[in-house]
């Protein structure tokens, strides 16, 4: 386990970002269950990476964008490790939304790199029809190198890969480099150019 990595969790109002984090940390969030608006609130988590070990994240729950509050602060962007952009696949508003919110991600961080993931929640409400389909998103996601998946918070496992993959992305060791040792020459017996007087 190394650093603590700082995620931020957007999108639009009433899209289920806190329910996603209360599910996936503490699997207690009962669906139905009010609710109140988050102003913003953090969550500290370890969780399993791909490789086997447990990494620490710091998970950053803002408060939903609407048009009262249309933009995510400056703040948020520029420290992130990661970001978890969230919508509801029953609410197109909600997608357009993330869509400018990442928009804003690249703006402000010069196109640095940055680990982000899209949930599409509420993939389990019948009732709604879907506004927001599969190949839609995932063109999108596709365009953007966003990592997308379509959940429900009723369904704990459906929450569980996006986060796995988010913090192992987000901790992955730095590659081995390609450059040779300075000093070595392959062939032995011949001094290399460093050692030859």
């Amino acid at each position: 386990m190394g650093k603590t990595s700082k995620v931020v969790v957007c999108g639009q109002v009433l899209t289920g970002k806190t329910a996603v984090l209360e599910q996936v940390i503490y699997g207690n969030h009962v669906v139905g269950a009010p609710m109140f608006s988050t102003i913003e609130d953090i969550y500290v988590a370890y969780i399993d990476t791909d490789r086997g070990v447990k990494e620490k994240v710091r998970f950053y729950d803002t408060q939903g964008i609407d048009s009262m509050n249309s933009d995510l602060p400056k703040h948020y962007i520029t420290m992130a490790d990661g970001f978890v952009l969230v919508y509801d696949v029953t609410s197109f508003d909600s997608f357009n939304c993330i869509n400018r919110l990442k928009k804003d991600i690249d703006k402000y961080r010069d196109k640095k790199e940055v680990t982000i993931i899209a949930l599409g929640n509420k993939n389990d409400l019948e009732k709604s029809p879907k506004q927001v389909d599969f190949q839609t998103a995932q063109k999108w996601a596709q365009r953007e190198k966003v990592k997308l998946y379509e959940v429900s918070v009723a369904n704990r496992l459906s929450l569980m890969d996006g986060f796995v993959w988010l913090a192992s992305r987000m901790t992955q060791p730095p590659a081995k480099s390609g450059f040779p040792l300075v000093g070595r020459n392959k062939s032995k017996g011949v001094p290399s150019a460093d050692t030859a007087h």
